[in-house]
């Protein structure tokens, strides 16, 4: 940087210097001007004059005076060392100057010692470098036949830039014989052509012409410019277009598809161009044939739009008219003859069907009668029927179109129950059309089926515990019939039960199958049983199968496995089991041994053992039960161990049961006996002992009091009534429902059967034995009152028969609804079976149709008028005629006659329209079929319609309109549009008649098919100025009587032709514009008119002779006429602009006019600013009135526009001062500082005089050159630092900045430490600093304890010279970390390592202060804050630590329970983050004295328990209470067993266990035990009133084996069981008690 800036100041010292000298020595202006005068297009480089000699300056003082050019664009320089001025840039005079007569180039030379500037003017003479040239070098011109001679044509302006004799003078054309060139003279003397035709044009004979316009100058050499000039001779419409064929005919399929082709029309015009060019529309046509076809108006292709049908329609004429471009018009017809395809499929008609068919009906049965017809003609018409598949049914011809379908096989409903019999008809065609037509037959059903189980057999699987009532499995039967032949009921008729009835253990439902348990099953009394159930349907005899389903009971996880050994003691308490001390690891400990009631893998059982002592000691036996130890004894085991064993079966889920074992470590039975009698540390606490012993008392005290009192007050009561229950009363009668026999049950202790009878009312069937069922009939009831058809099986029943109550379910009955039958036929049938009525539905036949019917009536015939008299044709008496059946059959068309059956007339039933029947059919027949049912023969009618003149003759259109020219010739034909008339024959359209007029008259012509079609001929020629409309009347009428007739309106338009050429209104358009005149302003409409009419008085305005920057600012629209700006319009460039506006018609003639335009100035242009010269960056110290810059100022503006005053702004140290015409000094006015202010924005602002004012303004940058004049500052007078403890080495402490306003080298600061001493150590070896950036780093890690400030001095100098510096004064603290953890001082450790020992009186009251914790910390402030905290302690409750002080004081008072010797652990932490800590463990001793201290910790015995006796005679009273209540409960069973011995209940020999295996039987130690459980049956109905309660016998069996059962062969009676209410009540009483203790026993464990 400091080298770059040197050279600059230097140049800037030079100019100061010499920029007063300039000043002084710039004087004066340029009085006079040199002017010079060179041809265009001089070479670069020649010579124009020499400038030193004319200005007066001697060649030697050139170097000096610095001569010089000053201008825009240098196309001169200027030699310095001889003063020569010469061309530098190629000179255009008609780039620079255009088509200004005089070109004058203006410019400045400057001479410097003293200051000059001269003007100086160069003339530039035109040279002939440009030839004449044209816009458009080919020029097209349309012009039509019929142009009259002497039209004129302008032609485009050829343009010269040269100007006088160089510019251009004539033209010249080439020399032809149709066409001569006009040259006229504008009133400034610009020249232009037109073009006169001289002779008519022949298009015929020469279409086109081609001419050549040359443009000449005045120049030497002469120059010239051609253009072509092609002329297009138009045609005029004088051809109407012709058909090439008058009539076109096709024949087209009807099954062609949408969109194709059918033929292609074609009319030529000899004419050209638009009149040459055709379009087709259809005329004459239908609005509905209109919708079947289109025609392509470009190439006549006739397309059809939809699918044509031959059925509806076989031929259609199509009117097409040719138009051209002049609205002549050309016609022809189109006849479309469409051909017979075979496309209408053969239609099936349903007539009559026969559904359902019972399934034993007889081969040859009538099922239905089919019609079959098809719309197409010949053998496309002709069709045939047969039957899909291979059905057991035919179809047979009937009559004419008529088919029969018969069985021909027997029928199967369980086979197939219906049948799709599709019907195919087919036609002749090619290829043959078919139809289908399916029928659904439906097949009645009889009972010929047997219920069918799903399975031969069946196996349920049912597990034990059921819920009564739930279902526990389903059979389902299917019958292959059909409603209540169908419908299965299920029972039970048998089972391998034998003992009880079986519904006393499953029920079926006889609806669904399902089968319920009536009870709970159990796996250990029984484990399967088997049963037969019966299917039967409802049908009449019904029908039935048997089935067997044998039924297994599955075992469930019931029973808990139940520990034999080691048994509790009599107390309650568990035994204890001795181990010797030196037993090995897998010796015998004990074996647990248990049993599962329930089989298979729920009765596997697992031992575990739960919970242990010690778990590692002992390990057990997973399957065995086996406890064995793990591992040998060691002394530091403890010597009585508690095992709680766990039994857990395999079931889901799984059932267990625990035991508890004591063992004790000892050699013998004495030394063993101390820790089985110490039970401190397994019992619970005496204070939860004594309140069970209570509770225990209490509760059995309640249970022997009250058992005293219910035994009393049975007693009492038994003494008064010897009934105790009313239910159990002996009054039941045996005739009433009997009481199932006894069962045994296995596992549960009381168990009940309970069997319900439903009260059925007045009947007596009982559900849960359902002996009889009813047989349902099924009733299908008629459509009306009548009597019911009945069919049965049985010959007993009759028509109209109604059955007996007695007799439902013996005879099934079936309705049937015949509906095609009345009821006449019911009653005449009604004797017959179902089958002979089948038979006769269908046996008559329809046979051929033996003649004909044929009447003829008029259309439009009223309703109800005689039509025929059908009776008399068909030989019928009209008595008979309803009697017989006799209808009309009339399939696929509306129904137009009814029959009257009184007088057996035919008549219309409805308006008959002729037309809309049959359209243009010169035949209108109607046809249906009389079907006589008592004759079974169908007579078809044909009923003609004839014609009657009811439509008049009408067009489609009310108006026709056309449009001639009126140069059309004479004879020109135009078709007409055809009348329509819906009637034939001579009703229908015989001619057409013309209004009278004098230019037109009608030919009417007739085609080969009969039809007519008139043709307007034009018979004189047409006058558009003498008559432009012409209205005519077309009349067309029929020949039927009277006559009828419909006229339209013919609207004919005469149009233009184009014989006029445009006019303007003004041969001259002047018009004065200001200069700032926006873009797209509107300056003037100029206007021309053309006598024609429509398109040919259709005006386009154009633009000619305009040069290419005029064009690019105005223009004219081409249809209004409007002259608008574009562009910009410039007073400075050119002030007047001059053009000619053309006006065109369609037909190419044309008119001129000029448009002048004068441009008036406005002040548009802002002043100019150049600055001449200079100086970027004058010093700081240069003095007021030093030169900075010269300024040039120019205005493009003329007048007061142009005057420009120049300013700066007043806050600037400059001034502008004028120094001569548009020159400006710019000069310091006072003292500059760069430090305040480096650099200044000075706008110049130049200001014009015009209205309003513009300005403008340039903005010049002066950059202060800089001197060392500021020494560095820093940014505070002294800085405080802070730093921790403990940092990093070279980690940076801080930054210093200081600032100094010089710039460049001047300001560039260096940093630096002045150097000190801390502690004796140089203050280098403690901290560093960066010369450059001011940072400070540490160079070591400095520590708050040694040293806790540091203060040095900084020095800040810049890079000037002289440099020039500062001082600053720094302080550096440093701040404390909690580095140093607490120390504590008290209670310090004895020097072996123990810890010390406080004493505590027992007698201290709460805050007594024990000891005192104190500790230190070489941290200062908040790190150095402690506080002490109980971390642990023996009795935390007993001690508290002060917060801040350390004190350790006592809490609460002293217990005795508490221990004598108390560990407190105190943590010491200080308020550091994070915190530090330190732990201290002190021993407080509770004691009075020293000696005390020595017993107590010596003495180990536990205190005696004061509440041993409490519990102790609270044991004593519940073992007495328990003892009392047990001997009065033994002493009540001993009474009862006494009395059941009395009354035989106990039978010795019904009890046997000589065939029971021993393993069912669990040994303990040669102890056999055997249980009993208890049976109970109730038997219970819904009738209230003869419903009873009763006990049966009591039964005893095994519950752990199923081998030997009870069995009692016949129920107990009532009056048996009841004899001794006594006996039961007492033994309610025992159960009882039996119960309770149970429950105590339980409780008490």
């Amino acid at each position: 940087m400091e080298n770059r800036q040197r050279p600059s100041g230097q140049a800037v010292r030079r100019q100061v210097l010499l920029l007063p000298f300039l000043l002084s020595l710039f004087c004066r202006a340029v009085s006079e001007s040199i002017r010079y005068s060179i041809p265009e297009e001089m070479a670069k480089g020649s010579l124009v004059g020499n400038l030193a000699k004319d200005l007066g300056i001697n060649v030697r003082d050139l170097q000096e005076r610095k001569l010089r050019i000053s201008s825009e664009k240098e196309y001169f320089s200027v030699n310095g060392e001889n003063g020569d001025l010469y061309v530098n840039d190629r000179v255009d005079r008609e780039e620079i100057c255009g088509e200004a007569p005089l070109c004058v180039l203006s410019f400045e030379t400057v001479v410097e010692n003293p200051l000059n500037i001269y003007n100086m003017d160069v003339a530039i003479q035109d040279i002939n470098d440009n030839a004449p040239s044209f816009d458009k070098n080919n020029v097209v011109l349309e012009i039509n036949e019929l142009t009259l001679t002497g039209a004129r044509f302008p032609l485009e302006s050829a343009h010269d830039p040269d100007v006088g004799l160089n510019s251009l003078q004539n033209y010249r054309l080439s020399p032809n014989q149709y066409f001569i060139l006009a040259v006229k003279e504008n009133a400034d003397g610009n020249k232009y052509t037109e073009l006169v035709l001289d002779r008519p044009l022949d298009r015929e004979h020469q279409s086109s012409h081609h001419l050549t316009l040359t443009a000449v100058d005045g120049g030497d050499p002469v120059r010239t410019g051609t253009a072509q000039i092609n002329i297009k001779i138009t045609d005029a419409n004088d051809n109407p277009p012709v058909f090439t064929e008058e009539i076109y005919k096709v024949r087209v399929s009807e099954n062609l598809a949408k969109g194709s082709v059918l033929l292609r029309v074609k009319a030529l015009d000899k004419d050209e161009g638009l009149y040459g060019a055709i379009n087709y529309f259809f005329t004459n046509t239908p609005k509905n044939v209109l919708q079947l076809f289109r025609l392509d108006r470009q190439n006549g292709e006739i397309t059809n739009t939809e699918i044509l049908d031959f059925e509806e329609t076989n031929k259609y004429t199509l009117g097409i008219e040719a138009r051209d471009g002049g609205d002549l018009i050309g016609h022809c017809k189109v006849q479309i003859e469409i051909l017979d395809e075979n496309d209408n499929a053969p239609e099936v008609t349903l007539t009559s069907v026969s559904s359902p068919v019972p399934e034993d009906s007889v081969p040859g049965t009538v099922i239905a009668l089919i019609r079959a017809r098809d719309r197409d003609e010949g053998a496309n018409g002709k069709v045939t029927c047969h039957l899909q598949h291979n059905l057991p049914f035919k179809i047979v011809s009937s009559s004419r179109n008529y088919y029969r379908i018969i069985t021909e096989s027997t029928l199967d409903r369980e086979k197939i129950p219906e049948y799709y019999i599709t019907v195919i008809a087919a036609d002749n065609g090619t290829p043959p059309l078919s139809t289908q037509k399916t029928i659904l037959l439906q097949i009645s059903d009889i009972n010929d089926n047997a219920p069918v189980f799903e399975k031969p057999s069946y196996t349920a699987y049912v597990p034990e515990n059921n819920p009564s009532g739930a279902s526990v499995f389903s059979v389902k039967a299917s019958d292959r019939d059909l409603d209540q032949n169908a419908r299965v009921t299920y029972s039970i008729v048998s089972s391998n039960i034998e003992e009880v009835p079986l519904s006393s253990y499953i029920s079926i439902n006889s609806q669904t199958g399902a089968i319920y348990a009536q009870r709970s099953f159990d796996y250990e009394q029984f484990r399967e049983f088997e049963m037969q159930v019966k299917a039967q349907d409802g049908g009449s005899p019904p029908l039935s199968s048997n089935v067997t389903v044998r039924v297994f009971i599955l075992d469930r996880n019931d029973n808990a496995p139940r520990i034999l050994y080691p048994s509790l003691g009599a107390d309650g308490s568990a035994s204890f089991e001795m181990v010797p001390r030196s037993a090995e690891a897998g010796y015998l400990v004990t074996k647990v041994v248990a049993v599962d009631s329930d089989s298979g893998h729920n009765a596997w059982l697992s031992y575990h053992l739960l919970q242990a002592t010690e778990p590692a000691l002992f390990s057990m036996g997973l399957h065995s039960g086996e406890l064995r130890t793990a591992r040998a004894f060691l002394d530091r085991d403890a010597v009585k161990h508690r095992l709680v064993t766990l039994v857990k079966d395999n079931g889901q889920p799984p059932l267990s049961a625990t035991v508890t074992l004591h063992l004790v470590f000892a050699e013998n039975f004495q030394e063993a006996l101390p820790e089985m009698s110490d039970q401190s540390g397994d019992s619970a606490s005496p204070s939860d002992l004594q309140f069970y012993l209570v509770l225990a008392l209490a509760l059995i005290s309640f249970l022997f009091l009250l058992t005293i009192t219910l035994a009393i007050g049975m007693k009492f009561y038994r003494a008064r009534n010897p009934h105790v229950l009313r239910c159990f009363g002996s009054d039941y009668s045996k005739s009433g429902p009997g009481f199932p026999p006894n069962y045994c049950d296995g596992t549960l202790p009381y168990s009940y059967n309970l069997c319900l009878a439903v009260d059925p009312g007045r009947n007596n069937s009982n559900i849960l034995k359902p002996n009889g069922q009813n047989d349902g009939g099924e009733i299908i009831l008629s459509n009306d009152n009548s009597e019911m058809f009945l069919m049965s099986n049985s010959t007993s029943a009759s028509v109209g028969q109604k059955s007996q109550p007695d007799s439902i379910g013996k005879v099934s009955f079936r309705i049937r609804v015949l509906a095609s039958l009345d009821m006449a036929d019911i009653k005449r049938l009604g004797n017959s079976n179902g089958r002979v009525l089948f038979c006769f539905m269908f046996f008559t036949v329809w046979e051929a149709v033996s003649g004909h019917i044929r009447y003829s009536i008029p259309e439009e015939t009223q309703k109800g008028s005689f039509a025929g008299n059908i009776a008399k044709d068909l030989g019928l008496d009209t008595k008979e005629f309803s009697d017989r059946g006799v209808r009309i059959v009339s399939r696929g068309r509306s129904q137009y006659f009814a029959l009257n059956f009184k007088t057996g007339y035919l008549y219309p039933t409805e308006r008959i329209d002729r037309e809309q029947i049959c359209g243009q059919m010169e035949k209108c027949l109607l046809h249906f079929e009389v079907l006589v049912k008592e004759k079974a023969k169908l007579f078809a009618v044909e009923v003609e319609i004839t014609d009657i003149n009811d439509n008049a003759p009408s067009f489609r259109e009310d108006t026709l309109e056309f449009r001639i020219g009126e140069l059309a010739a004479v004879g020109t034909r135009y078709s007409l549009a055809e009348a329509q008339d819906p009637d034939v024959g001579t009703n229908s359209l015989q001619g057409y008649h013309l209004s009278s007029n004098k230019h037109f008259s009608l030919d009417v012509q007739t085609g080969a098919d009969g039809d007519r079609h008139a043709e307007l001929v034009l018979g004189k020629s047409l006058d558009r100025e003498e008559q432009a409309f012409h209205d005519l009347i077309l009349t067309a009428t029929d020949g039927g009587d009277p006559v009828r007739s419909g006229t339209a309106q013919i609207h004919i338009i005469v149009l233009d032709a184009n014989d006029n050429a445009p006019v303007f209104n003004q041969p001259v358009y002047k018009v004065s514009v200001l200069e700032n005149v926006p873009v797209g302003s509107l300056l003037l409409t100029v206007n021309a008119t053309d006598p024609d009419e429509e398109i040919n008085a259709e005006v386009t305005y154009s633009l000619r002779k305009l040069k290419d920057k005029v064009s690019q600012i105005f223009q004219v629209d081409s249809k209004t006429g409007e002259i608008s700006i574009v562009g910009n319009l410039d007073y400075e460039e050119a002030a007047l602009y001059e053009m000619e506006v053309q006006a065109k018609d369609i037909g190419d003639l044309s008119a001129r006019s000029k448009v002048l335009v004068t441009v008036i100035d406005v002040n548009d242009h802002e002043p100019q600013i150049t600055v001449t010269s200079l100086t970027n960056s004058p010093s700081e110290d240069s003095p007021p009135g030093t030169v900075i810059a010269f300024i040039n100022v120019q205005d493009m503006d003329s007048g007061e526009n142009g005057e420009v005053i120049c300013s700066i702004p007043p806050n600037v140290p400059f001034r502008l001062q004028k120094s001569f015409d548009n020159y400006y000094t710019l000069v310091t006015d006072r003292a500059l500082d760069r430090e305040r202010f480096p650099d200044y924005n000075v706008t110049i602002t130049a200001k014009d005089r015009g209205t309003p004012p513009l300005s403008s303004a340039t903005s010049i940058l002066l950059q202060l050159s800089d001197i060392n004049d500021n020494a560095p500052i820093f940014n505070q007078t002294s800085y405080t630092l802070y730093i921790r403890e403990n940092n990093p080495r070279g980690a940076s402490v801080c930054s210093l900045r200081a600032n100094d306003p010089d710039w460049g080298e001047n300001a560039r600061v260096t940093y630096s430490v002045i150097e000190g001493q801390i502690q004796e150590a140089p203050l280098s070896s403690y901290i560093s600093m960066n010369s450059e950036t001011g940072a400070i780093y540490a160079l070591r890690s400095f520590d708050y304890e040694q040293f806790r400030e540091i203060r040095f001095q900084v020095r800040a100098q810049d890079g000037g010279s002289p440099p020039l510096s500062s001082n600053v004064s720094v302080t550096l603290f440093l701040l404390d970390q909690n580095d140093n953890t607490p120390q504590i001082l008290h209670p310090s450790f004895p020097s072996d390592g123990s810890t010390g020992v406080e004493l505590a009186p027992r007698s201290s009251e709460p805050g007594y202060l024990v000891t005192k914790v104190v500790a230190v910390d070489a941290d200062s402030g908040q790190n150095a804050w402690l506080s002490y905290q109980l971390l642990k302690a023996t009795e935390p409750g007993l001690f508290a630590v002060g917060l801040h002080s350390g004190e350790i004081r006592t809490a609460r008072y002293f217990l005795d329970k508490d221990a004598l010797k108390q560990s407190l652990v105190v943590l010491v932490k200080d308020n550091g983050q994070p915190p530090l800590t330190a732990t201290v463990t002190v021993t407080v001793v509770v004691a009075d004295s020293i000696p005390e201290i020595l017993s107590d910790l010596s003495s180990l015995s536990d205190p005696a328990d004061p509440q041993s006796s409490l519990t102790l005679y609270l044991v004593i009273a519940v073992a007495f209470v328990s003892c009392l209540f047990f001997t009065f409960i033994i002493v009540l069973l001993a009474l009862r067993l006494r009395q059941w011995r009395k009354s035989e209940l106990f039978d010795s020999s019904s009890v046997t266990f000589s065939g029971v295996p021993v393993s069912q039987f669990v040994g303990i130690d040669g102890v056999r035990a055997f249980l009993h459980s208890y049976s109970h049956e109730v038997s219970l109905t819904t009738d209230s009133r003869k419903s009873r309660l009763s006990f049966p016998r009591l039964n005893s069996s095994n519950t752990l084996t199923n081998q030997q059962t009870c069995e009692i062969k016949d129920p107990v009676s009532v009056s048996a069981e009841l004899k001794s209410s006594e006996d039961d009540q007492t033994f309610v009483q025992v159960s009882l008690l039996i119960f309770l203790f149970f429950f105590l026993t339980k409780l008490l464990c």
